[in-house]
């Protein structure tokens, strides 16, 4: 659910028009709903209620500081992939303690920023990170909270670029060679044994993959009571899925159910890393229609709004829903919402039936995670403003970049 809505054929961003929004602030905009998030943030919270627990919010779906500081306020913590990250929620006063801090290719100033920082607990990816970080807090003289992040083997039935679970990607230690390495971990005088994680992968729309993943955290789990190592939370990981399209995902409600039934009474937290689940719904884009072109073979609707104002429909051919802003009587035309970027791959949406003509406003649906993250300055343009609506208010959280934003930090040759 969310609170984007139409009333008399008119697009409202929770009470506002979302048409009004375009004119007061310009286009390509993207518009976040408040009232969404804190619905969203609210489903996480109890489905885990009567259970310790640490919801921390993905940074990478939506890193807009505004955005970092409502979660902060509605009670979540963080996981953080990059240094960049990590100093932005601790630039909007994130207590460390709720911060974990994920990836593949930590450096040794990321890792010791992480370690002076003195984060909530470090996902260690590969038996050389965790010999670094040994040698980190060795000089440092300063304790660091470990968890590994496994690799189940599991397949999470999603689209490839975001499959993270399988032993054939990147991410994570192999589960079967974990307990060697918990076992150095609690012999080592400054790395402290915190907990299990797992990320399997984005975009999930049905219960199994999870449900599998945690069996086998949780055999883990056993191994490590065994061997006398106390183990305080197990972290699945993020990936639950939205609906851009037909995907039916389930509610937190059910997705963590399967989690806690296998976990049962077990006296360890269970943290679990929202991003696309949390604000992908939250969020539109809207764009204005530039020019209506049509051949011989195929309309085009010529639109604001680039790949690099958001790429998911260029980079992995993601769906989703494009709508009128303006609901008229007009005749619907089949036809390709394309960008200005001068890439053939350039588009928001294939064969779309939409009633368009040149000066009307478009709204992308599902924009809120992995957009404005991910967008550039391709082509020299600049990055779209974001506002943020509460009722029938709205603030600009970014304002759109100036021409000379675009060159700030380059320098020109002294001949």
């Amino acid at each position: 659910m969310d609170y984007f809505n139409y009333k008399n054929d008119e697009l409202y961003a929770e009470d506002l028009k979302v048409s009004a929004l375009a004119e007061q602030f310009g286009t390509p905009l993207y518009i976040y709903s408040k009232a969404t998030l804190v619905r969203h943030m609210r489903a996480f919270e109890e489905a885990l209620a009567g259970r310790k627990h640490l919801i921390c919010y993905a940074v990478k779906a939506n890193a807009n500081l505004s955005l970092l500081s409502l979660m902060k306020s509605l009670g979540a913590g963080f996981d953080v992939v990059s240094e960049g990250e990590l100093r932005r929620v601790l630039q909007i006063g994130a207590d460390p303690a709720r911060i974990i801090f994920s990836g593949v290719g930590k450096s040794r100033a990321e890792l010791t920023l992480a370690v002076n920082t003195g984060i909530g607990c470090i996902n260690v990816e590969s038996e050389p990170e965790l010999e670094l970080l040994s040698q980190i807090c060795a000089e440092l003289k300063k304790p660091a909270r470990i968890a590994l992040r496994v690799n189940p083997d599991v397949d999470a039935k999603t689209h490839p670029s975001i499959s993270t679970g399988l032993k054939s990607n990147k991410f994570g230690i192999a589960i079967d060679a974990a307990l060697p390495l918990y076992q150095r971990i609690a012999a080592d005088p400054y790395l402290q044994v915190s907990g299990i994680d797992c990320h399997i992968g984005s975009q999930m729309t049905s219960n199994a993959p999870i449900a599998e993943a945690t069996e086998k955290l949780l055999n883990l789990y056993g191994q490590l009571e065994e061997a006398g190592i106390n183990v305080d939370h197990i972290d699945v990981g993020g990936g639950l899925g939205v609906t851009y399209n037909d995907e039916t995902p389930p509610s937190p409600y059910d997705y963590l159910a399967a989690v806690l039934k296998r976990v049962g009474q077990r006296e360890v937290s269970v943290y679990v890393e929202p991003g696309r689940a949390m604000v992908a719904n939250a969020g539109i884009l809207v764009c204005e229609a530039l020019y209506i072109k049509k051949t011989a073979v195929k309309n085009f609707c010529i639109v604001d709004a680039g790949m690099n104002d958001l790429i998911r429909p260029a980079l992995y051919n993601s769906w989703m829903n494009i709508i009128e802003c303006r609901k008229n009587q007009g005749e619907k035309m089949l036809c390709d919402v394309v960008g200005p970027i001068c890439e053939s791959d350039d588009f928001l949406g294939h064969d779309r039936k939409l009633a368009v003509q040149a000066g009307d406003l478009l709204a992308v649906r599902g924009a809120g995670a992995y957009g404005m993250s991910m967008a550039s300055n391709y082509n020299a343009r600049r990055l779209p403003c974001e506002i943020l609506v509460d009722g029938d208010k709205a603030q600009v959280i970014r304002r759109r970049q100036d021409f000379a934003d675009l060159w700030a930090q380059e320098e020109l040759l002294p001949f």
